[in-house]
């Protein structure tokens, strides 16, 4: 036999090898992401119906019907549980903000609008909503450190508004806009507090505290 007929030879008795369990991993993963999904819906359930505080992990257990350890494989705690649920949402209110973004609008329209998509997503629950801006700085569980790999994500993309401002003369050249990104993150989440705070409504957190702390970011960053 020939060199090339051993080679062809050992590749077809390798491809003829049993190649079955890779069905079965891909139905593994599936099934995790499906009691993923189920562990996740529970929790929503409970935050909107009971609140943050009256849900505990044992009754997202019962809700998902899967035993309390399967629900510490997917959340740290009661708390990583809570950001697993508002990555979800977060990321879909921010896909939706960009996709509807007004391209041909200045700068400050552009992060208004984005930032009403969040505001009206936190509106929908506030209370839940209220538990997560409170329980967000600094939460370290896995879907915590995946939510804050979707806020760097998100900075960039806040970024990405302020160079394409610069593109069209509107904001200084001098401007890194990464920086501005986070100074302007950091108005839309002071703006947040306040409204955790008690200090205004919902409403009044987006128009007029940070319209007006934008509006002033604004001026200090147009060409």
């Amino acid at each position: 036999m020939s060199k090339v007929s051993k080679m062809a030879a050992r590749h077809r008795k390798g491809a003829a090898s049993p190649a079955a369990p890779a069905p079965e991993r891909g139905g593994r993963a599936q099934q995790k992401l499906e009691t993923r999904r189920r562990i996740r819906d529970a929790a929503w359930s409970l935050f909107t119906e009971l609140g943050y505080d009256g849900t505990t992990t044992k009754a997202v257990a019962e809700r998902a019907e899967v035993a309390t350890g399967t629900v510490f494989v997917h959340a740290r705690d009661k708390a990583d549980l809570l950001m697993m649920v508002m990555h979800d949402r977060l990321a879909g209110a921010v896909d939706a903000a960009f996709e509807t973004l007004p391209r041909r609008e200045p700068l400050l329209a552009q992060l208004l609008h984005v930032f009403g998509q969040l505001f009206a997503m936190y509106g929908e629950q506030p209370l839940v909503s209220q538990a997560f801006v409170k329980a967000f700085p600094g939460a370290s569980g896995p879907n915590g450190q995946r939510l804050n790999a979707f806020t760097f994500a998100f900075l960039h993309r806040i970024a990405g508004l302020v160079r394409d401002a610069q593109a069209r003369g509107e904001v200084g050249s001098d401007i890194d806009p990464l920086a501005a990104a986070h100074n302007i993150f950091a108005l839309y989440f002071a703006a947040l507090l306040a409204w955790l705070s008690g200090f205004v409504a919902l409403g009044a957190a987006l128009d007029p505290v940070l319209k007006s702390s934008l509006a002033l970011q604004y001026r200090g960053l147009r060409a």
